[in-house]
């Protein structure tokens, strides 16, 4: 950003300048000073809930293999053998017995990424298995979700998350489980839908069934500035966000009292959407593909004992909100197609679209700008 441009933002909260959305030399910079740097959610601990189960993940352009080892720990490694760098995973899921056996000349590995075995190097000087681990990722996990950073030496967890630890303990938020998944792929930039998601100005004209259950003007945030920004918005009583508008689960964990009538939205830089129910929670995975390229994975998770129970439906959450994701999406789209213009310039900020300009403010800090 030129000297110019930041006394500009800095002068009166604007939007960003075109290029932030379309030039894939930011994109790539992004790649290599955001994701490859900060926590990055790519998922749940139940997705490898014994030992010996893993799923594949891509953070920064990078494939890495989240596996449970024996003692019950969660681990993540580069997908990528120590000998002649082979791919040692293809499968996205699945469970090994006791080795992760590359396929190319055996080399295997124990589920804690020591090496185990590596035949024919016997005769080979100096050579010992000790040296010759998977490399290792770093790996945290928080409220039932996993984050990593492929940074040798990252900020530790528990001081980046400082802000947000202990917050959500109400909602029991491990003890739930995945009740529904939709993947969308969109034409926009995966700043613009942190930006969409920051403010709800747009929420009568965009959303109008969501304006009916809860007020656009009925919010109030409590993370202002920094990596995590969001707080609640009110619903209407006795309505529940649902296509329904009405609420058939009771409320997950101890959530009582004001918290039977709001919903938390939050947004936890980079690549996190989260929103917390009465009755469920949801979250957006959003993982950039190119500059005008997104792809969002949003999860709907429910109390395990209602899941069980004969008849569980968790249609009327997802049907709502799907519906609200494909008005997002579109009006994202149509953001991006502008941006791309050369006739764009970057526009003011209302006041009430401050989380917006908050945003941006750090995600200039982590690009180094």
């Amino acid at each position: 950003m030129t000297t110019f441009e930041k006394a500009r933002l800095q002068s009166s909260e604007r939007t960003l300048p075109g290029r932030y959305y379309t030039d894939p030399a930011i994109f790539d910079q992004e790649q290599r000073e955001i994701f490859a740097r900060r926590w990055v959610c790519i998922g749940r601990a139940e997705q490898a809930h014994s030992p010996g189960e893993y799923f594949l993940t891509q953070v920064a352009g990078e494939s890495l293999i989240v596996i449970r080892d024996h003692r019950g720990v969660l681990g993540a490694f580069h997908n990528l053998c120590r000998h002649r760098g082979t791919r040692l995973c293809s499968e996205t899921a699945g469970r090994f017995t006791a080795l992760v056996r590359c396929p190319y000349h055996a080399w295997s590995y124990r589920l804690d990424g020591s090496l185990a075995a590596a035949p024919n190097m016997d005769q080979a000087p100096d050579f010992d298995l000790a040296d010759y681990p998977l490399h290792r990722c770093r790996l945290a996990e928080w409220e039932g979700f996993v984050w990593l950073n492929l940074d040798p030496q990252p900020t530790p967890f528990e001081s980046v998350f400082a802000p947000l630890i202990g917050r959500f303990t109400g909602w029991r938020l491990p003890a739930l489980r995945l009740g529904a998944r939709v993947t969308y792929d969109l034409r926009a930039n995966w700043k613009l839908v942190f930006e969409n998601y920051n403010e709800c100005c747009h929420c009568p004209p965009i959303h109008p069934r969501l304006a009916q259950l809860s007020p656009s003007d009925s919010g109030r945030n409590d993370l202002m500035e920094g990596p995590f920004l969001g707080g609640y918005m009110g619903i209407h009583p006795g309505m529940a966000l649902t296509a329904s508008g009405s609420r058939s689960r009771p409320p997950l964990g101890t959530v009582a009292g004001e918290d039977l009538q709001r919903a938390y939205y939050y947004t936890l830089f980079p690549n996190l959407l989260f929103s917390l129910h009465p009755d469920y929670a949801m979250v957006h995975f959003l993982v950039p593909l190119a500059p005008d390229s997104t792809r969002i994975v949003c999860e709907w998770y429910f109390d395990p004992t209602q899941i069980i129970q004969p008849g569980f439906d968790p249609t009327d959450a997802v049907a709502l909100w799907d519906e609200i994701n494909r008005q997002d999406w579109q009006v994202c789209e149509w953001t991006q197609q502008g941006t791309a213009s050369r006739a764009y310039t970057p526009g003011p900020y209302a006041h009430s679209e401050g989380l917006c300009a908050a945003f941006d403010r750090e995600y200039l800090k982590a690009l180094g700008c």
